[in-house]
């Protein structure tokens, strides 16, 4: 081959589709390849007229506009244009016009007819540019079991189950017979049996052997009333996801009111080789914080495995956050054996990305306590503020590093009675500024980890209505979400950090995904959803007509793979031995990603100018 064919081809051969195509596919196409330059201001393609080219940029950029005459994308180095014209009667859809000096490189319809041979040229061609980031983010998706198995596959046994009636002797002569760790209990004095209980053998042994209760003891008085179930339909990261956040190691999966069968924590353990599951159950055995930190060490080494065993960000961000609330309410329960039990009720709030069960390897502390109506600071206090530096203060040392806002329950301002904490929400709400709007932001993203986890329900309750009957406060919380932009040029050229030590670099958190989580919380916040996840949240805006329909979609696709990429991003610079962050240089990212992050980023920049038109944001003023 000549050696101007093997640099078009070399070139091609970097940016997608192209990227995925076999070399001998490659070699004919760059055979039959025309270049052409057009000059800045010059009509590529005109609306109507007859094209036969698939048209590659290989320098400059291009406008291409709708049949209305509004500018629908810009291209530049590495990208195509023209294909839904080809495949339309090879009649112009799109106009296209150089707005610099422009090199094309012109694939002839026959060569382009002979590229959709390739299923992974013609998934590219066929749909636009945020459907690209779905079938993106399908594909990596599929190769991960997790996340295509369902939990049935973990079932090898028909279920062994008991009335709810039985003895303790009995119930642990079949859980021996039978080599079961937990036995579901029905209660069958309706018209049907249903689930009412489950005891496990560390309940035989915690409830009834250490309080040597006879024999005869009615196996209802031990048992776990409050189960926590699966559906047979769910796939097996679903389970584990369920398994980490409620902190149990069985699972019954569930037709209706029928046990289909009970998985342990043992079978997905078996099944994943990313070991979350299994860092979260040796969490709990740890006696004080020296354990505690020496088991921190395994978390990087559990994040990059779930990355490489492709999880999504879902995923990953759960079972992270799984971890690190696991770490927190071990060192609550070590600091209340240290402490002696808490004078009045309380409830251990997580905030951030903990709350929203995304968090990652880099990461500080974020937490609050919501203390019982009851508390009186003079004789209570004393006790809550050595807990909360008990429990901060091991969390730095298992590498959760202190907050530098000081929004942790060690500031007094966040160690509050409940109708106190309703107060503060409440004049947030209500009285929109700077300093509220702040706070907004990082605590209307909540979650009850440890205590009295009602007061949190109140809480998110409390939020929900409040701030969806509040039209100003969502303009003014839209106004200060349009603040953070993504790193996307006017030519579609990423926008990089100038100076300090991360100059030429784009932040992926934030002008990433935080844009994101913060338009989709006002979403939900403006339909009352108490949702704290952002895939969730996406879910309960999706079921009402606030948004566009494919609005929703296009959303989710576009955080699933920014995300991704940060994630990949940390993840690598732990196998490298380096320390992870958020900044990123365009020429580490593959040409799939630089090129599949500018669609993801111009999903936000129509997200974001949606956001000012839905919520008059641009009108609204400051309090």
């Amino acid at each position: 081959m000549q050696a101007e064919l093997i640099e078009i081809r070399n070139h091609m051969v970097q940016h997608a589709p192209f990227d995925e195509l076999p070399t001998e596919m490659m070699d004919k196409v760059v055979a039959g390849i025309e270049i052409t330059y057009f000059q800045a201001g010059t009509d590529i393609l005109e609306l109507g007229q007859n094209n036969n080219y698939l048209h590659y940029v290989r320098s400059g950029a291009v406008e291409i506009f709708r049949r209305s005459g509004e500018l629908y994308n810009r291209v530049t180095e590495g990208e195509i244009f023209g294909q839904i014209g080809l495949m339309m009667n090879r009649t112009v859809r799109f106009p296209a016009r150089a707005i610099e000096d422009t090199l094309v490189y012109q694939i002839p319809f026959e060569l382009f007819q002979y590229l959709l041979q390739s299923e992974e040229f013609t998934d590219f061609v066929e749909i636009e540019d945020r459907s690209r980031l779905r079938s993106a983010n399908s594909r990596r998706e599929k190769s991960n079991q997790l996340m295509t198995a369902k939990v049935t596959r973990l079932i090898n046994r028909a279920p062994v189950i008991v009335p709810n009636t039985v003895r303790l002797q009995e119930a642990a002569r079949v859980m021996t017979e039978h080599g079961v760790s937990a036995l579901p209990l029905m209660d069958e004095s309706g018209d049907k049996p249903r689930l009412c209980g489950i005891v496990t053998d560390r309940d035989l042994r915690t409830r009834a052997l250490t309080h040597a209760l006879p024999s005869e003891t009615p196996i209802s008085d031990i048992m776990s009333t409050d189960v926590t179930t699966t559906h047979s339909n769910a796939f097996i990261f679903e389970a584990m996801l369920t398994m980490l956040h409620n902190n149990v190691h069985h699972l019954p999966v569930m037709d209706g009111d029928t046990v289909r069968g009970v998985i342990a924590l043992s079978d997905i353990i078996k099944h994943e080789s990313q070991s979350s599951l299994y860092l979260v159950s040796n969490i709990y055995h740890q006696h004080d914080v020296k354990g505690l930190k020496k088991l921190s060490k395994d978390v990087p080494d559990t994040f990059v495995r779930m990355v490489n065993e492709d999880a999504n960000s879902h995923m990953i961000g759960s079972a992270m956050a799984g971890i690190g609330r696991s770490f927190s309410q071990r060192l609550l329960e070590l600091g209340e054996e240290k402490l002696g039990p808490p004078p009045v009720p309380y409830c251990f709030m997580a905030l951030g990305s903990m709350a929203r069960d995304e968090q990652l390897v880099v990461t500080d502390q974020d937490n609050a306590m919501v203390l019982d109506d009851s508390f009186i600071p003079e004789e209570h206090d004393a006790y809550f503020k050595a807990l909360a530096k008990f429990v901060s203060d091991g969390l730095a040392e298992c590498g959760y590093t202190y907050c530098t806002g000081d929004i942790m329950a060690t500031n007094d301002k966040w160690r509050q009675p409940l109708k106190v904490w309703k107060e503060y929400f409440a004049d947030w709400i209500d009285n929109p500024k700077a300093e509220a709007l702040l706070n907004s932001n990082i605590f209307f993203d909540l979650e009850g980890i440890y205590g009295e986890t009602r007061f949190t329900d109140e809480l998110q309750e409390f939020v929900a209505k409040r701030a969806s009957g509040n039209p100003r406060f969502l303009a003014m919380m839209a106004r200060n979400a349009l603040g953070r932009t993504p790193p996307l040029g006017f030519f579609r050229q990423f926008v990089m950090e100038e100076d300090g030590k991360h100059n030429k670099t784009f932040n992926l958190k934030r002008r990433g995904t935080a844009p994101m989580s913060d338009l989709i919380r006002i979403h939900a916040l403006a339909c009352g959803s108490r949702a704290q996840n952002t895939f969730n949240r996406l879910k309960a805006i999706g079921a009402t007509e606030l948004i566009p329909e494919d609005g929703v979609d296009n959303l989710r696709d576009a955080f699933e793979f920014i995300a991704i990429v940060r994630i990949r991003h940390q993840a690598l610079a732990i196998e490298a031995g380096r320390k992870p962050d958020n900044n990123v240089r365009p020429e580490d990212l593959s040409p799939f990603e630089r090129s599949h992050l500018k669609d993801a980023f111009q999903v936000v920049n129509q997200a974001q100018k949606f956001l000012r038109f839905r919520y008059n944001a641009g009108a609204v003023r400051n309090a």
